[in-house]
């Protein structure tokens, strides 16, 4: 996936999309900041979150260079919350839009002995998308409302997309590319050799091919994060040992084991609410799914349901890192000095509540028709 983003940034493919949504968002502020959600979150769908929150960060400290935005302006604040916010939520709508989702997935077969599709993910990923994202705007312009009636000047964006001229061919590469990578994920459901990260791996490799080569490998080694590389392997070790020492389902019983007489709408939503509150005590994704998953599985087959039931709420909620700038993608743009720590927080809680409660529906409702009971 880091091969993945660095292509769409080395090709043009994201200033072109970028450019786009901002053409077509004028001069409301509020508009431009739902445009640049929109498109941050549409592609960490299939795109690694803090890439995404990068390559739409850039996009706006244009715009603001542009047009005399500082720290301290109230629309600054809300669109570099908005821009993370966004990355986070467009990522958990297919399995392929973060690392986490691969390790929850990854977890839920090791431990649970079930496989969760591309498309059963989707199924319940998407819906979240679109349902939280009006939401995270909502939240955003109700805390930070913009201090102006219009910004900058519509020309500005016209000029520049007109800089870029048509499509080229590095970007059209990229694009067939990511259109033949969406149809194997997709065909994944049913074809059981196409794993997710099978295909990834595969799509990464064609970039180096004769003929595509959009990359090449000593541009392209600086893009891949080995520091995160490195921490999903840790704590995949260490939630591994967390299950084989006990310590992982002492954790689950001691905090959520007197809730198998609640029903599956009732356990679901503490699961979530939980994952949620350990955020704040363990801010990386990876390290939650790694910790929370296998025992979580455990107390779905202690209460006679389907493991993904529950852990499936895990997983997804790893990635609702909305209360304060602790996790990595809202590092991103914090540094930039636009908010502080607990700016987020307010407009956080109002998205994880929404987040707990749609979770909790769309896999109560969904679980079922996708043959989780």
């Amino acid at each position: 996936m880091f091969f993945l983003a660095a292509a769409i940034m080395a090709s043009g493919v994201d200033r072109r999309f970028a450019l786009l949504l901002l053409a077509r968002a004028g001069r409301d502020p509020r508009r431009i900041l739902l445009a640049l959600m929109t498109g941050c979150a549409a592609i960490s769908t299939v795109m690694s979150d803090v890439p995404a929150c990068a390559i739409f960060m850039a996009v706006a400290l244009g715009v603001f260079g542009r047009t005399g935005i500082r720290p301290g302006s109230s629309f600054g604040k809300a669109v570099m919350m908005g821009i993370p916010f966004a990355s986070l939520i467009g990522g958990v709508a297919t399995p392929a839009g973060s690392s986490i989702n691969v390790l929850g997935i990854y977890l839920i077969q090791e431990h649970g002995g079930v496989r969760v599709s591309f498309l059963e993910w989707m199924a319940i990923g998407v819906p979240m998308a679109l349902l939280v994202l009006p939401v995270a705007w909502w939240a955003l312009l109700r805390f930070c409302p913009p201090e102006m009636a219009a910004v900058g000047d519509p020309g500005d964006v016209e000029r520049e997309r007109a800089a870029l001229g048509p499509l080229r061919l590095a970007e059209a590469k990229v694009i067939g590319l990511f259109a033949v990578l969406i149809v194997l994920w997709v065909a994944s459901t049913w074809v059981k050799a196409l794993d997710v990260s099978l295909v990834a791996l595969a799509g990464s490799l064609a970039l180096f091919l004769p003929g595509l080569r959009v990359l090449t490998w000593v541009e392209t080694q600086k893009s891949v994060g080995w520091d995160a590389l490195l921490v999903i392997g840790g704590v995949t070790s260490l939630g591994a040992a967390s299950v084989k020492t006990g310590l992982a389902a002492w954790l689950v019983h001691a905090t959520l084991g007197g809730l198998t007489g609640w029903g599956t709408l009732g356990i679901v939503a503490a699961v979530s609410a939980f994952t949620v509150a350990v955020h704040l005590v363990l801010p990386i994704g990876p390290v939650i799914n790694a910790v929370l998953i296998p025992p979580i599985v455990l107390l779905a087959a202690g209460s006679q349901h389907h493991p993904a039931l529950y852990a499936l709420p895990v997983a997804f909620t790893a990635s609702c890192a909305f209360l304060l700038p602790l996790d990595a993608v809202p590092l991103v743009t914090y540094g930039q000095g636009y908010y502080r720590m607990f700016d987020m927080l307010k407009p956080g809680l109002v998205v994880s509540a929404a987040w707990v409660v749609l979770i909790t529906l769309l896999t109560a409702g969904l679980g079922p028709a996708l043959g989780l009971r």
